[in-house]
This record gives C-alpha cells, structure tokens and sequence, in this order.
C-alpha cells in the first residue's frame, strides 16, 4: 500500500511516499513560485520514486494550523487525485505531527483518529 502524505502548513512544502517499510522525502521553500509549480514539483518527486499517481492507496494531507493558501492548494490537489483515483484521503492537524515523524500519522489512521470524508457520486 503507497501512502502520499501532503504536509504544507509550515515554512516547507513536504512530499512524503511511505510504501510499505521504506520511505521518500521531498522537502521545498514554501514560496508562492512553488505552489505555481506544486503539481510539477509533485509529480517530479513520483517519477523519480517510479510510482504513478494511480497507485496511491491513501492521501494524508495537513489541514492546519497553518498559512491559508498554502493549506487551500495542497487540499485540492489531494482531493483531485483521490477523486480520479478512489484513493482515501486522510485530513490531520499539525499538532499530529510529532516531531515531523511522518510515519507516525500512518499508526494514527489505523487507530481510527483521523477524519476520513466521504465522497458520494
């Protein structure tokens, strides 16, 4: 199961895949050139990781506290993928994060503590 956590509330814009025992970082300035580009950069990051979006089972994104726009894009680029895909998608607050140990979140939706909206046709 390939799991895309999506975390750009803070000063970074972090891509993470967890893919069953390993895990890849992508880490970017939180600036306003790259959330132009952030589907670029997202999109760069899996292909280099050889992993098509449509293989990702569950989208984790940052819902906040956090800056506004950045929160706004990275939501709407989880949604559209996880809408194209079926893929499950994951909100967590920042607070959930303990010490930027992305692995964790993963425990957090096996627990059930995490909202998991429904999407209906």
């Amino acid at each position: 199961m390939i799991n895309l956590i999506i975390d750009a509330a803070n000063e970074e814009i972090v891509f993470v895949i967890i893919a069953d025992k390993q895990s890849y970082t992508s880490k970017h300035i939180n600036s306003r050139e790259n959330f132009d580009n952030f589907m670029k950069l997202l999109l760069k990051f899996l292909n280099k990781k050889k992993i098509k979006i449509s293989d990702i089972h569950r989208i984790f994104v940052n819902l906040g506290p956090g800056k506004f726009t950045s929160l706004r894009i990275s939501l709407s680029v989880a949604k559209a993928i996880c809408l194209v895909n079926s893929a499950f998608l994951i909100g967590f607050k920042s607070h959930d994060l303990i010490n930027k140990n992305y692995k964790n979140l993963i425990k957090l939706d096996k627990n059930k503590s995490l909202i998991k909206p429904v999407y209906s046709s």
